[in-house]
């Protein structure tokens, strides 16, 4: 009995000591947390949902969250059935990229920038634990989109805050927020901080948006009933027409950021690029250097 407690206490005393580990091999290790905010279900996606691919795929925990519901994104559906659609439009793309989704319980159309609103995303990050938070920036065309970006925005700073929304333990660390990708130059174009090489997970991507039927295949809440016919040579052309709309975005990314590409992977990847997503830095949130930004996007290495 003398011997074994001798040697428990020598196990316990092995366990208790900190070997010392190198900072690569901690870096390695830790696990990112990702959380990607839209307006819709279908907005995170667009923007986003390549790189949550990409970190998916190294093990990274990525939520995709839509802001509103999508009950009137339709020409001719809406309320709790299309609701239900989108749900399982957006679902189906998660499961096919390996991160996870959440609908909201606001209403599509009628999203307003308010104290509940602007608690519910501060809890949401919070309960995420991210060290990464994205959404759309506050000028957009939708109000939606529009003010999605604000309440994230917003949320940049109190996050922090161990009095607000105290039933949510604040976060001691105030993760990096950062802009998807938009066309809109007033009052301020985008600006690319990160571009990200998505070209190996681009078929993944378009399987996951083309499966949005609702919203691309039928148009969404701009579309018409010539869209639901049933043709077959007209539905091989219209698939095609929504597949080039988003292989033509993606391509334009990568053009348009082709310099940042290649400061980023080296001239000869960096030049090869065809299909990319891009992020701007919110200036509210942590601000990384070049370093951090690196293990933050664990492509680069």
């Amino acid at each position: 009995m003398k011997h074994v407690m001798i040697a428990a206490s020598l196990l316990c005393l092995w366990g208790s000591l900190n070997w010392p580990t190198s900072s690569a091999t901690a870096v390695q290790e830790r696990k990112l947390r990702i959380i990607s905010f839209g307006a819709h279900p279908d907005d995170a996606e667009i923007g986003s949902s390549g790189s949550a691919a990409l970190w998916a795929a190294k093990g990274h925990a990525v939520k995709l969250v839509a802001v509103t519901n999508g009950d009137i994104g339709h020409f001719k559906e809406a309320g709790g059935d299309l609701y239900r659609r989108r749900k399982a439009e957006v679902e189906r793309a998660a499961k096919l990229m390996g991160y996870t989704v959440e609908l909201l319980d606001n209403h599509d159309g009628e999203l307003e920038v308010t104290l509940e609103n602007r608690k519910k995303i501060t809890r949401l990050i919070r309960s995420w634990n991210a060290d990464i938070v994205i959404s759309h920036r506050p000028n957009d065309y939708h109000p939606d989109h529009r003010y999605t970006g604000v309440l994230v925005q917003d949320a940049a700073y109190m996050v922090t805050v161990p009095n607000f929304c105290p039933d949510t333990p604040h976060l001691t660390k105030n993760p990096v927020f950062l802009y998807s990708w938009d066309r809109f130059d007033k009052p301020n174009p985008f600006a690319a901080d990160v571009v990200v090489d998505v070209d190996s997970v681009m078929e993944k991507k378009l399987d996951g948006l083309l499966g949005m039927v609702s919203q691309f295949y039928e148009g969404g809440a701009n579309g018409d009933e010539s869209l639901l016919n049933k043709d077959p040579e007209f539905v091989k052309k219209r698939w095609q027409v929504v597949r080039d709309r988003f292989v033509s975005r993606q391509k334009n990314i990568a053009d348009k950021y082709r310099a940042q590409l290649t400061e980023w992977y080296g001239a000869a990847r960096g030049g090869k690029v065809q299909h990319a997503e891009a992020f701007e830095i919110c200036e509210y949130g942590r601000r990384p250097d070049k370093a951090e930004l690196k293990v933050l996007f664990p492509f680069y290495n």
